[in-house]
């Protein structure tokens, strides 16, 4: 892949470096959610849950807010709240993870691939959320949309260790590609008389017939991806069919981030 779990995995302390080292900041506390989630026990209450983390969180705002209160903000009412973990969606018990990590009041939240795992009206909730929260927010994520209204800075991941950081969001970064790629085209080309050399087409045809087919299989992978989602929202699903989703989840986002860095190497390719 283009190495965005090994980076991840390095952020989180859960990987180390071959060479180099992470340096993390002594006041840093970081919040990770991820596709892999948590497994909750069937017999725990939603309340309990978030209460394990903390009591209180205070807010960008300065005030403070109660467990039960966070959760009311994201979508659990109060019996919901003291209902068992049994009865939840998929989709409910990925916003639970959700919550957990953000009673932990982090001021590093990395959020991976948050609109695979959770539904509209929490994505709404959670997008209003984060607009005054006041910490570093890595967001990894295929959703031009959301890139565009929360990052301010992108790091594209090029393989092979190569990483590209471009100061704004996705649609800055497309249009400076489309840019460069208008100026490419207008550049005058120099008069070669002697030696002549064979000119070649930015991308070979199997290249470009490879582009085209990755453009049909990433729609293909984000229809499964959403199609897997929806089964999450099931009520009542058990932690075995919720993990064998989950699963089914990781390995589509693995093959979509694989072609969509696949995608963007061959676009820029033929853009030059």
């Amino acid at each position: 892949g283009s190495g965005k779990s090994t980076l991840l995995n390095m952020l989180t302390g859960n990987l180390q470096p071959d060479s180099g080292v992470v340096d993390k900041g002594e006041t840093t506390v970081i919040g990770y959610f991820h596709q892999s989630g948590i497994t909750f026990k069937e017999d725990e209450r939603v309340i309990d849950i978030v209460k394990n983390v903390a009591e209180y969180i205070t807010m960008a705002d300065g005030k403070t807010i109660s467990a039960s209160q966070l959760l009311t903000l994201f979508l659990f009412p109060p019996k919901k709240q003291h209902g068992f973990i049994s009865n939840l969606s998929g989709g409910e018990k990925k916003r639970l993870q959700l919550m957990s990590i953000l009673m932990k009041n982090p001021n590093f939240l990395i959020l991976d691939e948050p609109t695979n795992d959770l539904d509209i009206d929490t994505l709404n909730v959670l997008e209003e959320f984060l607009t005054t929260y006041n910490g570093v927010l890595m967001l990894v994520s295929h959703d031009r949309y959301l890139l565009d209204k929360m990052a301010d800075q992108l790091f594209i991941l090029e393989g092979n260790g190569n990483v590209k950081i471009f100061n704004g969001n996705y649609s800055s970064y497309r249009i400076e590609l489309d840019e460069a790629k208008s100026a490419a085209k207008t550049k005058p080309t120099p008069i070669i008389l002697q030696p002549k050399e064979e000119k070649k087409n930015k991308l070979s045809f199997k290249e470009q017939k490879e582009l085209e087919n990755l453009e049909k299989e990433i729609v293909t992978v984000e229809d499964d991806l959403k199609n897997a989602n929806n089964r999450l929202n099931v009520t009542g699903i058990d932690n075995e069919t919720l993990n064998r989703v989950l699963s089914e989840i990781e390995t589509l986002t693995s093959q979509l981030d694989e072609k969509s860095a696949r995608w963007l190497t061959l676009s820029e390719m033929n853009e030059v």
